[in-house]
């Protein structure tokens, strides 16, 4: 694809939009998987006669290969390369969707949804990480942030198409002739099209991944320079990017990179700043709502068809307040977004859980859900992607990113595992408490912690924790 070349002083704006587009469709990917299976789970329960443990697998199995691919993740990229590695998982999210709309029998779907997890995981690492060291710093927010709108677009995208095909068998009960593979994939085994549908976006990303090339900081740091300093000419101009190529020069060859590095004072904060960012993240309850969402809203009273217009509702919420953050990230910072919007996380689910807890239903709870998404959307589901893109050295950071997000994984697995089996002990009211103490105590550790980062390079970040005392 051909490209006009920059000036000196500014890069290709066309080019960098290209490059982050393409990789944010591992986040149209992330957001579409882990959404999809909220609309499934009558029906697959139904038709492979599971009992709740099953049912409980077929949720979390997924989550297992999201684990195991972010712990991978980093390794190969570092190794590897970014772009071969999300080439990979492009592949893996396409095997998955059409193992899933096939499956014989449920442990082949139960192997099918850990294929795509494994791809969830790869993404989930890969392409915030490949965002923020393709962008320059004063919009790099911006563009990691567009990550997270990706993912929020993604499971809109699900929640979206689960409901049109829910409509169009419920209205169309001899189409296709009443008989035959669409008529079963469509109609009478609808949830079969649900999981089939993300073909289509996984197929697209395989095909635009050949129009992107490798991380520049990747190429530098493994000796290939001048490949590296030419992306960044492209990307921000020759003068800016001879600045940029100094400073990955000099971060990338001082000291080889270790894992080790991480345990070290200094490193050590930003380790425990992106992990913190991560459990935390996911005791928010987020992916909570994203898996069991139209089953809570069952529970406050609706019908399965108006819980799942409702769920496409608190999508668009989640779509909306994602721009915004979107739009602010850059400008108001990453600390104001992040603590201002947890504190209203807690408030929310505080009044959730009192609603449930005081067996209130209807509305009422649809409006608080939204106003809870509103805040995830405007603060760390934003945010949590830039920073931990950010915070960790170059020639560490794919491995580095990797702990923090295998710590993502492992707590969305334990949450969305456990909620059921802890609901129906303690009651949804309760559950939603304990949502809110945790969000009580993210606030805090986020005030305490995390350090302001927009406007900065990511060599003076790292220089920021190599000076910090602990």
């Amino acid at each position: 694809m051909a490209t006009r070349l920059p000036s000196k002083d500014k890069g290709n704006r066309g080019y960098l939009a290209l490059i982050c587009f393409v990789a944010s469709l591992g986040g149209v990917l992330f957001g579409f998987d882990t959404a999809v299976i909220s609309g499934t789970f009558g029906f697959v329960e139904t038709f492979f006669t599971l009992d709740k443990f099953a049912v409980g697998w077929f949720a979390s199995s997924a989550l297992v290969g999201a684990i195991a691919g972010a712990a991978t993740a980093g390794v190969l990229s570092d190794r590897y390369g970014r772009k071969p590695v999300l080439w990979v998982a492009a592949l893996l999210f396409f095997i998955s969707a059409l193992g899933s709309t096939v499956p014989p029998s449920f442990n082949f779907l139960i192997i099918a949804r850990l294929i795509g997890g494994f791809g969830v995981g790869m993404a989930s690492v890969l392409a915030p990480l490949y965002i923020s060291e393709v962008a320059p710093p004063k919009i790099r927010g911006r563009l990691v942030a567009l990550y997270q709108l990706s993912i929020v677009i993604g499971i809109l995208l699900a929640y979206f198409s689960n409901w049109v095909l829910l409509g169009f068998s419920q209205g169309n009960m001899e189409a296709f002739g009443g008989t035959g593979v669409l008529h079963k994939t469509m109609v009478s085994e609808v949830w079969r099209g649900m999981f089939g549908s993300e073909m289509i976006p996984s197929g697209l990303f395989i095909l635009l991944l050949f129009f992107i090339p490798e991380s520049p900081r990747w190429l530098i740091k493994n000796g290939q320079t001048e490949k590296g300093y030419t992306i960044l000419s492209k990307i921000s101009g020759a003068n800016i990017a001879k600045n940029e190529l100094e400073e990955i020069k000099k971060t990338v060859t001082h000291v080889k990179g270790k894992i080790s590095e991480l345990i070290k004072p200094g490193l050590r904060m930003a380790l425990i700043v992106g992990v913190g960012l991560s459990v935390f993240g996911q005791f928010t309850g987020v992916n909570i709502i994203v898996y069991y969402g139209p089953t809570i809203l069952e529970d406050a009273g609706f019908p399965l068809e108006s819980a799942l217009q409702f769920q496409v509702a608190i999508g668009i919420i989640n779509l909306i307040f994602t721009i915004i953050a979107l739009w602010k990230i850059d400008s108001w910072g990453r600390r104001p977004l992040l603590i201002w919007g947890m504190a209203a996380v807690f408030v929310s689910l505080m009044i959730i859980a009192t609603l449930f807890s005081l067996g209130q239903s209807g509305i009422w709870i649809v409006i608080m859900l939204c106003v809870y998404m509103a805040a995830l959307a405007f603060s760390i589901n934003a945010v949590i992607w830039v920073l931990i893109g950010e915070i960790f050295p170059t020639r560490i950071r794919g491995r580095a990113m990797s702990i923090a997000t295998f710590a993502n994984w492992g707590i969305n697995f334990l949450t969305a595992f456990l909620f059921p089996w802890y609901v129906d002990k303690i009651g949804v009211g309760a559950g939603f408490f304990t949502f809110a103490f945790m969000c009580l105590i993210a606030t805090i550790f986020f005030y305490k912690y995390v350090p302001e980062t927009k406007g900065k390079s990511l060599e003076e970040i790292e220089e920021h924790w190599e000076r910090k005392v602990e």
